[in-house]
């Protein structure tokens, strides 16, 4: 099945340069477009893509907020954002919002199809090692209030096996792996999964995992 992309980046070399990239994959085809975050919401009603590679740094309304409006008007479309650097808090910030994880812009034709995928299966989050090192840094610090306090709430719903495959998410370890840790059928952990997020009232496995890291299930190193 082809995956519908969007691509919201106020600059018009990215766009291009990353429309020629999608498209030449067999299984990604390029929708759209948009120059800032207000017209990436109203692509995103407009077109329904799949997944919204959003720049976070753009006028009118910056990709945080568009995430944020995205996450919450639409439940297909998931959003990928863009940055300069790795060690980002505005990235940090963007996971919250919703987004389900992030890419280098400079990143190759490889990685860019690679990461699309990636978040359009929902399976795993995108670069584990560098996500959990964000995400970690900026829980440390952030003085806001936590993801979802309805989550926090929710937590003692969590059967001891599922507080197990939240914390393996958080850690960046795909289905197939936890399953291999757990030595439990690949079945049995999407399950488990399902439940998580439903007990919890999160999106993805990447809130599930900045929730693991904000409940502190998960400590830093």
């Amino acid at each position: 099945m082809t995956i519908r992309v969007l691509i919201a980046d106020d600059q018009m070399m990215v766009r291009e340069g990353f429309s020629v990239l999608l498209n030449a994959m067999p299984d990604i085809e390029v929708v759209g477009e948009a120059v800032n975050g207000r017209e990436a919401v109203e692509r995103v009603r407009e077109l329904a893509p799949d997944i919204v590679l959003m720049d976070i740094r753009m006028p009118e309304l910056n990709g945080i907020e568009a995430t944020r409006e995205i996450v919450a008007a639409d439940g297909a479309a998931k959003v990928l954002v863009l940055t300069t650097f790795d060690l980002d808090e505005y990235v940090y910030q963007a996971l919250r919002a919703g987004a389900s994880g992030f890419l280098l812009k400079d990143a190759s034709a490889r990685r860019l199809a690679e990461g699309v995928r990636v978040v359009a299966s929902g399976e795993a989050l995108l670069a584990p090692t560098v996500t959990r090192r964000l995400i970690t840094e900026f829980s440390k610090l952030s003085e806001a209030p936590r993801l979802m306090p309805a989550a926090h709430a929710a937590y003692g719903d969590l059967t001891e096996r599922e507080t197990e495959v939240l914390v393996l998410i958080a850690q960046g370890l795909s289905n197939a792996e936890i399953a291999g840790r757990l030595v439990v059928a690949e079945s049995t952990i999407k399950t488990h999964v399902s439940r998580i997020l439903v007990k919890l009232g999160l999106r993805d496995r990447t809130q599930a995992a900045v929730f693991a890291y904000e409940a502190r299930l998960v400590t830093p190193g």
